[in-house]
C-alpha cells in the first residue's frame, strides 16, 4: 500500500527510503479529517512516530508551497526526552524535509551550547532539543521563538517520568498561542491527559492498536539458563544468530563493563553504552554499529529509547528488565519499519516467575527452549559456509588463475579442508553450557505464554519424589538454626540446580544431609566445589541410617533457634518426637511441658501496691494501684 498523498517534497524523500507501506500512526496523523487541528496522539515505540509527526506538521510549516521559505527564526519545535532521541529525531527530520529545504538544528546536553547558539544565530527551520537544553537557550534569549507554527512532545510520558515537567510547562508558555502542539506519547496516562487539557485546543485524540503492527515483527524466545552462563548463553545467541548487529542489554554499568570485556575478548567486535558516557563516546559507539566496524552493543537502559540502528536484527536481555515498559522499549530497538527482529530474554530458574510476569502484563507470547549448543552452532556453520561459498559472485580472472595453481600444489580435498579451517578462525567459538533438567519449564503459564515442548516429549507428571538421587553434606545444623527456608534457595543458587531437583533433607546438631537427583548430582559437585564461602563445606557422603525425610517446618509454637522437630514419627506420621535442648530455663512439668520461672519478660506500666492475702488471685481490700515512678 503506497502512502496516502502527503507534500511533494515529502513524497520524494520517501520514495527514495524505499517507504512504500505507511503504519498505522503514519496513516491516521494525515488523514483528511485531521486538518491543523492538535493532535494527541498514543503509538507503540517502533511504529513510526517520528515519520508520522513529520508528515503531520508538513502542511502547517509549507503552508501549500514546494519549499521552506529563507531560514531564520525557528516555525517549529521538536522536544524529546533523552540526548539519544534528539539526535535520531533530528537525523530522521533532516532527510525526510531534505527536498523542502529545510535547516534542522539540534539542542541538546552534552554538546557544545556555544556552537549551537552559532546555529541558532545563523538561522534555521525546524529545533530538535531535550527539555533542559531548550529551557537554557530560551532564558538566555538565544532561541527566538516568536514565529513558532508547531510544537511536538515527543514520548511525553517519559519526559513527565524523568521529572521534566517544569520544563516541559515553561516551554509550552512560552510558545505562541496560536501555534499548533502536538504530543505523541507511548501510554496515555492521566498527568499526559491533563497536560493535554491544559496546553492543547480542541485535540483530536488517536490510539493506534498496540499489539497489531509492534510484536508481529518481533520473535520473542525465552531461553532457560543455568545460574551462572549468562555471558556463556549471550555468545552462543549471537553465533547461532549471526544478526548483522544486535544489543545486548545488562542492568548496571558494572555488568555492562564485564559483559563487553567478555565479549571482545571472545573475538567479537562490541562497543559499550552507558549513562556514565559523555555525548561523544555515545554518538561513537552508535556510528561504529552503524558503520559495520562493530556487531555488538552492550548497554544499559539507556539504549532503550530513540536508537533507531537500521540492520538491528538482534536484541538480547542479559538481565531481565525491572517492568514490562522495559521489555518492550528494549525489545523495540528491532522490528522497526516492517523489518522482522528477534527479541530473546535469557532466564534462570529463579527469574522464571519474574520473566512470566513481565511477559504476561505486556501480552506477549514468547517461545520457550534452550540455549543453542556448540553443536547446533556448528552445524548451522558448516551450511553458512556452503551458502557464500555458492553464492560467491563477480568471480575476477584473477582468482580463478589462483586456485588453479592451488590445484596443481595440493589436492582438492587439501585446499577445502583449508578454506574450512580459515573461515573457522575468524568465528568465536561457541561455549559449552550447563544442562538444565528437562522438566525446568514455566510452573505457571498465562493466557499469553503457552508451554513449549517437543513433540515426542511426553506430559510433565507431578512429582512425588526422588528415585535416583545421590546425598550430600553441609557442615551447619541445629546449632548454626540450619532451616531449610533458606537452605533451599542457597543450594539451588550455589549448585546450579532447582528446588525440583533436590530430595529428601536431614538436619543434625552438626550437619545437614540432603539429596539430589543422580541426574544433576555431577554437575552440582562441580559448581559447589568451586564455591569458597568462609568455613562452609559441601561434599558427597553417605544415606542417613534411617533412608531420610524431608523436614517439615516446626509448629507455631516452636520459636526460631529453638527445640529441633524430627519431621516424623517412628510409625511414617507427621508428628514424632522433639529433639535438641530447651533454651528457654525451668524444670518440666509431669507433662513434660517447660515450666518457666524467673521474672515475666513484659512488665506493666501500673505496680500494685499492697500485700497478697495469700488466697488465688487477690491483694488485700482497698489496696490500690500506683503509677510506677518514670
Amino acid at each position: 500500500m503506497a502512502f496516502p498523498p502527503t507534500s511533494p517534497p515529502l513524497a520524494r524523500a520517501l520514495a527514495e527510503r524505499d517507504y512504500n507501506d505507511p503504519t498505522s500512526v503514519q496513516t491516521a496523523v494525515i488523514a483528511p479529517e485531521v486538518g491543523e487541528r492538535d493532535l494527541l496522539v498514543s503509538a507503540q515505540t517502533g511504529s513510526g512516530k517520528t515519520v508520522a509527526f513529520g508528515l503531520a506538521i508538513a502542511s502547517t510549516l509549507l503552508e501549500g508551497a514546494e519549499t521552506l521559505p529563507r531560514a531564520g527564526d525557528p516555525i517549529a519545535l521538536i522536544v524529546a526526552p533523552t540526548r539519544e532521541l534528539a539526535l535520531q529525531v533530528h537525523r530522521e527530520l533532516t532527510w525526510l524535509y531534505q527536498h523542502a529545504g529545510a535547516k534542522v538544528v539540534a539542542c541538546v546536553g552534552g554538546m557544545d551550547p556555544r556552537a549551537e547558539k552559532h546555529q541558532l544565530y545563523a538561522g534555521c527551520h525546524i529545533v530538535v532539543g531535550t527539555p533542559g537544553r531548550l529551557r537554557d537557550h530560551l532564558e538566555r534569549n538565544n532561541l527566538k521563538i516568536g514565529n513558532l507554527k508547531a510544537v511536538v512532545m515527543d514520548e511525553a510520558d517519559e519526559m513527565l517520568d524523568l521529572g521534566f515537567r517544569e520544563d516541559i510547562e515553561f516551554i509550552l508558555e512560552t510558545t505562541p498561542k496560536e501555534r499548533r502542539t502536538l504530543l505523541f506519547s507511548a501510554t496515555l496516562p492521566r498527568d499526559i491527559v491533563r497536560l493535554a487539557k491544559q496546553y492543547q485546543r480542541d485535540a483530536m485524540r488517536i490510539e493506534t492498536s498496540a499489539g497489531s503492527r509492534g510484536h508481529a515483527d518481533i520473535e520473542y524466545r525465552a531461553l532457560r539458563i543455568a545460574p551462572k552462563d549468562t555471558v556463556h548463553a549471550v555468545v552462543n545467541v549471537l553465533r547461532f544468530t549471526d544478526a548483522p548487529s544486535a544489543l545486548v542489554f545488562c542492568n548496571t554499568r558494572d555488568a555492562v563493563r564485564h559483559l563487553h570485556a567478555t565479549l571482545v575478548e571472545r573475538g567479537f567486535s562490541a562497543v559499550s553504552l552507558s549513562g556514565e558516557f559523555s555525548q561523544s563516546e555515545r554518538n561513537h559507539a552508535l556510528q561504529a554499529l552503524r558503520d559495520g566496524r562493530a556487531r555488538v552493543c552492550v548497554a544499559t537502559d539507556v539504549a532503550g529509547r530513540g536508537i533507531d540502528l537500521p540492520n538491528l536484527g538482534l536484541v538480547i536481555h542479559a538481565d531481565i528488565p525491572n517492568d514490562a515498559e522495559s521489555l518492550q522499549h528494549r525489545s523495540g530497538r528491532t522490528g522497526r519499519a516492517g523489518r522482522k527482529g528477534i527479541s530473546v530474554l535469557l532466564i534462570p530458574p529463579a527469574k522464571r516467575r519474574k520473566a512470566e510476569q513481565l511477559l504476561s502484563h505486556a501480552r506477549i507470547q514468547a517461545t520457550w527452549a534452550s540455549p543453542p549448543t556448540p553443536e547446533d552452532i556448528r552445524k548451522l556453520d558448516n551450511e553458512r559456509l556452503l551458502e557464500n561459498l555458492l553464492a560467491a559472485e563477480n568471480v575476477q580472472d584473477e582468482d580463478i588463475a589462483m586456485g588453479k595453481v592451488l590445484l596443481t600444489k595440493r589436492s582438492s580435498e587439501e585446499i577445502a579442508a583449508a578454506l574450512v579451517r580459515v573461515y573457522r578462525s575468524q568465528l568465536p567459538a561457541p561455549e559449552e553450557l550447563m544442562t538444565l533438567n528437562a522438566g525446568d519449564t514455566p510452573r505457571h503459564q498465562s493466557k499469553y505464554s503457552e508451554r513449549n515442548q517437543r513433540p515426542d516429549r511426553p506430559p510433565r507428571e507431578p512429582r512425588t519424589g526422588l528415585t535416583d538421587s545421590v546425598w550430600f553434606r553441609l557442615n551447619v545444623g541445629r546449632q548454626r538454626n540450619a532451616d531449610p527456608k533458606w537452605l533451599i534457595p542457597e543450594i539451588c543458587r550455589q549448585g546450579g540446580i532447582t528446588k525440583r531437583e533436590i530430595g529428601a533433607i536431614r538436619i543434625f546438631d552438626q550437619e545437614t544431609k540432603f539429596e539430589i537427583d543422580a541426574a544433576a548430582a555431577d554437575d552440582f559437585a562441580d559448581l559447589i566445589g568451586k564455591v569458597t564461602k568462609g568455613d562452609i563445606f559441601i561434599g558427597k557422603t553417605e544415606p542417613p541410617p534411617d533412608g531420610g525425610h524431608v523436614r517439615r517446618p516446626p509448629p507455631p509454637h516452636a520459636k526460631k533457634g529453638g527445640w529441633k522437630a524430627k519431621s516424623h514419627a517412628s510409625d511414617g506420621k507427621p508428628g514424632g518426637k522433639w529433639e535438641g535442648k530447651p533454651k528457654h530455663r525451668g524444670k518440666p512439668m509431669a507433662d513434660g511441658a517447660p515450666k518457666a520461672d524467673g521474672k515475666p519478660k513484659h512488665k506493666s506500666k501500673l505496680k500494685l501496691a499492697g500485700k497478697p492475702t495469700g488466697k488465688p488471685g487477690g491483694f488485700k481490700k482497698g489496696a490500690k494501684p500506683k503509677k510506677r515512678a518514670s
